[in-house]
């Protein structure tokens, strides 16, 4: 019998010993693939986010803070490195499973005991030199695919890292859209409100002439007095309400306030958005977040491959050549010369219980990881449902708020005839003004929350996050035993 049959046979034979003892194979969880939005008003003609879906605003100003944000953001950073330690696992992986070669070399000098097995006396020395230097190389046949499933993990893990980061990036860009709208809102509001305060002065001065005349009490000017306190301090709040707006830009952007670029207040745009056809089923692959849960899913397969792998014996080739000699100065001669080279078989037979406690702890780890992609699931659909429900209500009493609008201006016009044909005084123009003025404020408030909820629809529908292909379909990973 050759030397390379009886090896098969040995292989086999330990195959067969710890085939006993391996535990089978887990089933692929069950995972969902659709997220649940049934009886969510959709539109068949709604587009899915762009990646740059902010561009669709047409507004320079946010373009800038986007680009500014989505460059130095502190999240986007931290990110940026989590995937790159990610990537770095990939190659650690990568190279664990190829061959290694190793130089070696080692020089020392030795002094024999007199009183040892051999007394030095009878070698005629007490002092010699020992010197070695060769090479070794290894190299494991992974037949069971430990190795191949280690990389397909680490692969898997990095993929979770680049859809985190897109997420995260999702989100900045979320967050900087709605605070700059927020500021606009806040500039328009206050323009409103200054108007307020000059129609109050007005009023004001109009209540303390007929109170000098003994027209009116002067109750009638204390009133005109806490009008116009009231809507002064609702200046001071709204300043103070843009200054923090500003202060959250900067945050989000990774720079102090001052040196933000100035922005310039102009009329916010309309919130056009609506939910796609087919958002539940489309969903799961638009979401970055889901997508990371589920590339989290698959890295945990991969772990359970190689923790079951570790059952089945290993086998390696190595080798090792180089000199060796007592005597330095023949190091290098043909004579010093060394060589061996040979398979290696390890066979777990008893490991105390620990090659199932890993294999418990993979499995362990597999389950989290479903469990947590089923919630990512069930958040994202809530959220999308949520967010569409809010735009929608919204939308309904920005149509009331609008016919509210036009009825109070019509008032204002007809006040404002009447003092014009002296069938009145100014008092009845400057409330009718004062009246559309609060409308118009409620108005600007609607508005921004519609673009809020918009830009939040926006950012549930995964903001411009698409993958090549699923999860599921998903080709790294290593040869099954």
């Amino acid at each position: 019998m050759t030397a390379s049959l009886r090896w098969l046979l040995a292989i086999a034979a330990s195959a067969l010993v710890a085939g006993c003892a391996i535990p089978p194979r887990p089933a692929h969880p069950d995972v969902a693939h659709a997220a649940l939005l049934a009886g969510i008003e959709s539109s068949s003609t709604a587009a899915w986010p762009d990646r740059a879906w902010w561009t669709r605003y047409h507004d320079a100003q946010l373009d800038d803070l986007q680009a500014r944000a989505l460059r130095d953001a502190p999240t986007l950073v931290v990110a940026r490195a989590r995937l790159d330690q990610a990537e770095r696992y990939v190659d650690v992986a990568r190279a664990d499973a190829g061959a290694t070669v190793s130089g070696n070399a080692q020089l020392q000098r030795d002094r024999l005991s007199e009183q040892g097995l051999i007394p030095s006396q009878f070698l005629g020395f007490n002092w010699y030199g020992q010197g070695d230097l060769g090479l070794s190389f290894n190299y494991d046949f992974d037949f069971w695919g430990s190795h191949g499933a280690d990389i397909a993990a680490a692969t898997d893990r990095a993929r979770a890292a680049a859809a985190e980061r897109d997420s995260a990036a999702s989100m900045i860009a979320a967050a900087v859209a709605d605070t700059y709208f927020g500021w606009q809102a806040d500039q328009a509001r206050l323009a409103i409100a200054r108007e307020i305060v000059a129609g109050y002065t007005r009023g004001r001065t109009i209540a303390a002439a007929r109170a000098h005349q003994g027209l009116d009490a002067n109750d009638v000017v204390h009133r005109a007095d806490a009008e116009l306190a009231a809507a002064r301090e609702q200046v001071a709040m709204l300043e103070g309400d843009t200054r923090i707006q500003l202060a959250a830009l900067a945050g989000l952007l990774g720079v102090a306030p001052a040196d933000l670029p100035k922005l310039t207040a102009h009329s916010l745009p309309p919130a056009t958005a609506a939910l796609p056809a087919n958002a539940g089923l489309d969903l799961i692959a638009r979401r970055a977040d889901v997508a990371a849960s589920r590339w989290r899913v698959e890295a945990a397969l991969k772990d359970v491959d190689v923790a079951r792998a570790a059952f089945y014996p290993d086998v390696s080739l190595s080798a090792m050549a180089g000199f060796s000699s007592i005597d330095l100065g023949k190091l290098l001669s043909p004579g010093s010369t060394v060589f061996a080279a040979g398979p290696a078989l390890h066979l777990p037979i008893f490991e105390g219980g620990r090659l199932r406690a890993r294999f418990g702890v993979s499995q362990a780890a597999l389950a989290a990881a479903v469990a947590d992609y089923r919630a990512a699931v069930v958040d994202a659909a809530r959220e999308v449902s949520a967010q569409a429900l809010k735009l929608r209500q919204i939308q309904e009493r920005r149509q009331q708020s609008a016919e509210q609008l036009a009825a109070k201006a019509q008032l204002l016009a007809s006040a404002r005839a009447r003092m014009r044909q002296g069938l009145s005084d100014a008092v009845p123009a400057l409330d009718a003004g004062e009246t559309l003025d609060r409308q118009r404020d409620a108005s600007v408030q609607l508005d921004a929350a519609a673009l809020s909820a918009e830009i939040a629809l926006t950012r549930a529908l995964g903001g411009g996050y698409g993958t090549e292909a699923s999860a599921s379909q998903s080709t790294s990973g290593a040869a099954s035993p």
